[in-house]
């Protein structure tokens, strides 16, 4: 695996505004910014009517696939100084190309085109394919995401990217913990300088579910009993960094809501996706599919076995 950051990039809004994430995170981590423009080659009936459609020609599409990426490249590198840049433009399917790409890189970052009007992603089939046959963490930034949005406001009120960074947000269910997904977090956190902020939403068992009335204690019970675990889960890592804040919330209700209202104050968002090796459908996790439609920040998906 070579030691970079690698982000897929179309010329969209959405992939430019995730080659100015890719390029912050990898000055975060110090290391080079690899640009992957994958661009498909012209189908055959196309390329047979190339007369009538002069802008399809082989040479047009080499020269734009070339543009593109260099463009931006150079963009990158007045915006970053000292940042190293490196372009690679492969001639596939994107579904087919990125996941490839993705076994060299240490962090895939996409696109992820916004709804309008409410926070939050609409992932297309790209990016679920992507992140269901990757091994390789992948973040999804959303179209207008700015650097100022993942810092705190300044004092007078003002986005601003040279204040501290807001929380990393880590989606974690305590019955399966992984370890991959807690280090991914915790890093992420402590390159930033900021707190984690650990989410661990519940739900009654089944069996609390029908014919009982509210037990305000059973509940406060069940809570303290939810909170214990979490602690458990974490008391080693946080002897591991001992200079990043953790701040737990173990609330009862929808997990994904919980992560995706935390969102609205985060930098980033972690959520782990459990690996699945058939080569057939696209296995995200509802949690994860869930925070990926609607979070307000951008999301990490760290697979894990």
């Amino acid at each position: 695996m070579s030691r970079n950051i690698t982000v897929g990039l179309d010329g969209s809004a959405e992939s430019r505004a995730a080659a100015e994430w890719a390029a912050r995170e990898a000055k975060l981590h110090g290391l080079p910014l690899r640009l992957v423009h994958v661009w498909e080659p012209v189908p055959e009936p196309m390329a047979q009517a190339q007369a009538q459609a002069p802008l399809l020609r082989a040479g047009k599409l080499r020269h734009w696939s070339e543009r593109i990426p260099r463009e931006a490249a150079d963009g990158l590198r007045r915006r970053h100084p000292g940042l190293r840049v490196e372009i690679e433009p492969i001639s596939g399917r994107p579904m087919d190309v990125l996941p490839e790409a993705a076994k060299d890189t240490e962090l895939l970052v996409l696109g992820s085109r916004g709804l309008s009007g409410i926070g939050g992603f609409l992932v297309g089939s790209v990016g679920a394919a992507v992140i269901a046959h990757t091994d390789t963490p992948v973040v999804l930034v959303r179209a207008g995401e700015q650097a100022a949005d993942e810092h705190e406001m300044d004092p007078a009120g003002i986005p601003s990217a040279a204040t501290a960074y807001r929380p990393v947000v880590l989606g974690l269910d305590t019955a399966r913990p992984d370890d991959t997904v807690i280090a991914f977090a915790f890093e992420e956190a402590a390159l930033r300088g900021t707190a984690l902020r650990v989410v661990h939403g519940w739900n009654l068992p089944p069996y609390f579910a029908y014919g009982l009335p509210a037990d305000a204690e059973l509940n406060a019970a069940l809570g303290r009993q939810e909170a214990a675990a979490l602690a458990a889960v974490l008391r080693p890592w946080r002897q591991k960094y001992p200079d990043v804040e953790v701040v737990e919330e173990s609330p009862s209700g929808s997990p994904a809501n919980h992560v995706i209202d935390a969102s609205r104050e985060a930098s980033l968002v972690v959520v782990g996706r459990r690996v699945r090796r058939s080569p057939f459908g696209v296995h995200i996790g509802p949690v994860t599919h869930a925070v990926l439609h609607h979070a307000a920040a951008p999301v990490a998906v760290v697979a894990h076995d």
